[in-house]
């Protein structure tokens, strides 16, 4: 019987030669992206990354899919899914597993992505080296059982790749080769790499509320451009919660948005922890000190 998959140091691991050249090729065609500015291009590529990293890889992906924040009905829990495809971070299923396997052992040889392996290996060596991104089906009926049961999502996580093609294609009808450039290209590195900082900078640069068991910290920056999933110590404190941003000052475009479905009807049984009332924190708890 095969063996579960565990996740280890990068200097145990297979060099992933299909993915480097895959990422170098998305590296090379962004820069390219950049000598073909126009409004149109700049508007259609933020559009996509509003739809792709906040509704699909935040929302979805992240709060729906690995932690069970809140519900939706299964159409618009698929459509949302599709979403997420368009971020190129892997099928739903594979990304589920990943994550859910940082969780399970964060900041150890098993952690996917650990910062304790550098800030490069967790940034994005991770991808480079092992199977973090390749998991095995052994692995996602491990840590991912749930969507593994549900043929929709297996047939997704089997051909994410598709949703952007077409896109891809609708957007060379529409605006040519510079659209694509900006819209796919461009649009799916700059993502990488805000979604690859959650990884590193926001477990060792920011601001702790929780003692947590690991170097998890909150950052404005990194939740800045990662529509609210920047404030990573409160998510690791609170895993289930849908809502990261716990203080006024911690603005969570993706709690906000989450709101906007539950109101309409369409997002249920919405779970967020709410900071107890005792709880001060550490910018008022400064100003206080100072006065």
């Amino acid at each position: 019987m095969q063996n579960v998959l565990e996740f280890k140091a990068a200097k145990a691991d297979k060099i992933n030669w299909h993915t480097i050249g895959f990422v170098v090729v998305f590296h090379a065609l962004a820069v390219w992206a950049l000598f073909s500015f126009s409004w149109q291009n700049l508007f259609v590529t933020l559009a996509l990354w509003w739809v792709a990293a906040s509704w699909g890889t935040g929302l979805t992906y992240h709060r729906l899919l690995t932690h069970g924040g809140f519900k939706v009905p299964k159409w618009l829990e698929y459509f949302l899914t599709v979403c997420g495809t368009l971020a190129l971070q892997s099928g739903a299923i594979t990304w589920v597993t990943t994550h859910r396997a940082h969780h399970a052992h964060t900041e150890t040889d098993k952690d996917p992505h650990s910062p304790r392996n550098g800030t490069y290996w967790a940034h994005m060596g991770w991808i480079f080296k092992g199977p973090a991104q390749l998991s095995d089906e052994a692995s996602m009926r491990r840590y991912s059982p749930d969507l593994m049961k549900d043929k929709v999502h297996v047939f997704l996580n089997n051909y994410y790749y598709v949703p952007i093609i077409l896109v891809a294609a609708a957007l060379f009808a529409f605006g040519g080769w510079s659209m694509v450039l900006w819209a796919v290209f461009l649009r799916v590195v700059l993502a990488w790499h805000f979604t690859w900082l959650v990884n590193s900078a926001t477990h060792m640069w920011g601001t702790r509320r929780f003692e947590t068991n690991d170097d998890s910290r909150n950052n404005a920056l990194v939740a800045l451009v990662t529509f609210g999933e920047g404030w990573h110590n409160n998510h690791h404190a609170h895993p289930r919660s849908a809502k990261h941003g716990l203080a006024w000052y911690e603005f969570d475009v993706n709690w906000v948005q989450l709101k906007i479905l539950e109101k309409l009807g369409l997002a249920k049984k919405v779970y967020a922890y709410k900071l107890e009332k005792a709880t001060v924190d550490a910018p008022t708890a400064a100003l206080q000190k100072a006065a």
